[in-house]
């Protein structure tokens, strides 16, 4: 498994890494000034660097191209083609990226799921394609990417007995 394969498969559905990185931005812009576009790539990057993240996106990218197919059982295949509101596997599959850099990621990934912005809407407005589950992991991965630049916040507050 590899980095490589994981965006190669990303760009196959249209999602380009500096399309995560934009969101990763607006999620954390007003909270450090100096932040850039770069620093977001390097952060969406290195999310997609974990093994389990990886084996997320394989998932549910396969899930979704499956589906496309026509060739996942009934009534899956139709709960997909609708993709009904109320299946949230989708979402739980996502969480479970935000979930390497902790509640940050949980809260930013309400946030996007929520909002829908940049690539995300694109994704869900989808027209033929099925994304069920990209739209939902890519906002888990931004929302990974940015926790974890706030975690790296060396301008964090700091508390007696922090070491």
């Amino acid at each position: 498994m590899s980095y490589e394969i994981v965006e190669a498969m990303l760009a196959r559905r249209g999602v380009q890494i500096e399309a995560i990185a934009e969101i990763v931005y607006h999620l954390q812009k007003g909270y450090h000034p100096e932040l850039t576009m770069d620093d977001c790539v390097v952060s969406v990057k290195s999310v997609l660097q974990k093994r389990e993240v990886q084996y997320t996106l394989y998932t549910g990218i396969a899930l979704d191209e499956l589906a496309e197919k026509r060739l996942l059982p009934q009534p899956l295949q139709a709960i997909m083609e609708a993709d009904e509101s109320l299946y949230g596997v989708d979402e739980t599959l996502a969480l479970g990226i935000t979930h390497v850099f902790g509640m940050i990621g949980l809260t930013s990934f309400g946030y996007l799921d929520k909002e829908k912005i940049g690539v995300i809407h694109d994704l869900n407005e989808h027209g033929s394609a099925i994304h069920v589950f990209l739209d939902d992991l890519v906002a888990g991965l931004a929302a990974a990417a940015s926790a974890r630049i706030a975690h790296k916040n060396i301008k964090a507050k700091k508390y007696p007995g922090d070491v």
